[in-house]
């Protein structure tokens, strides 16, 4: 993701765009058999765009609401040494095809995972330099937060004209952590409207749902992740909603959850969730 990058697509705000991607191996595995080594690794993590949203300026934030996700019939998962957690132990690249079928991923003949689609790579330029789609940031990008998903509103930072808004890296189920390195991994079709607010100073990236308000943010060390995103939504809180810092840090310890998002990429990822019913007697009324 790059300020550089010349725009796919121009669209008004308030457009509803479908959003045609890729597997994050940009649909190089085809068979659990194949060789591991012939994969070209400059080709991971591919995101669909930019696009460009007319009317967005910098400072400003750019909404996405997440209508629909759908996947193709087959995903597929990897893993070996020196990826995810226990890439220290593994001695050998596995791959698994996963067929996906009927609202499930048929993990095996025994286990089949209903589908929790998510969004693993989604993202605006960043205000300068390239930032590869692999790396998490405050631009958003390889997030992997299962929160990512059908009826989620993702505010993002607008650092340049237009935003330059991208995505891809669909997962038909994934666990938080990502432990693997992979969830089921899956080429598909995201439906997303794009809109704009002005005037807003909120701690991006954020996420909207029926149930939650929460903050991410993305660091070194996982430590440092699960401080930042705390910190962002005790101090949104009290920006927002006038309590000191005191009471917020109270409610985000008495009714706040503090969850991983992945472990395995180039930064570390955390969340804070805090019930949007609570936030409501405030006077929230959404983004």
């Amino acid at each position: 993701m790059s300020p550089e990058n010349e725009a796919a697509l121009e669209v008004e705000a308030g457009s509803t765009v479908i959003v045609e991607t890729c597997d994050c191996f940009e649909n190089q595995i085809i068979r659990s058999d194949q060789d591991f080594g012939t994969l070209d690794w400059e080709r991971i993590n591919p995101a669909t765009g930019p696009i460009y949203v007319k009317g967005a300026e910098p400072g400003d934030i750019l909404v996405v609401r997440i209508q629909d996700i759908e996947f193709e019939a087959q995903g597929v998962m990897t893993t070996g040494p020196n990826l995810g957690v226990l890439g220290d132990e593994l001695k050998e690249n596995v791959i698994r095809m996963i067929s996906i079928r009927d609202g499930y991923a048929v993990f095996s003949d025994d286990i089949q995972l209903p589908l929790r689609p998510m969004i693993g790579v989604i993202g605006t330029a960043p205000k300068e330099n390239a930032v590869p789609c692999g790396t998490p940031g405050d631009h958003g990008g390889n997030m992997d937060c299962t929160r990512i998903t059908v009826g989620a509103t993702l505010l993002l930072p607008v650092n340049v004209p237009g935003a330059l808004f991208a995505l891809g890296d669909l997962h038909a189920t994934m666990g938080d952590g990502e432990v693997a390195v992979c969830g089921v991994e899956t080429a598909g079709r995201v439906t997303v409207q794009l809109d704009v607010i002005k005037g807003k100073e909120w701690p991006l990236p954020m996420i909207v749902n029926d149930d939650v308000v929460l903050t991410i943010a993305s660091a070194v060390t996982l430590d440092d992740a699960v401080t930042e995103a705390t910190k962002r939504m005790v101090h949104w809180l009290a920006d927002e909603f006038g309590m000191d810092v005191a009471e917020a840090t109270f409610l985000c310890s008495a009714a706040g959850d503090l969850r991983v998002c992945q472990v395995v990429d180039p930064l570390r990822t955390a969340r804070f969730e805090i019930p949007r019913w609570i936030l409501q007697k405030r006077g929230f009324t959404g983004a």
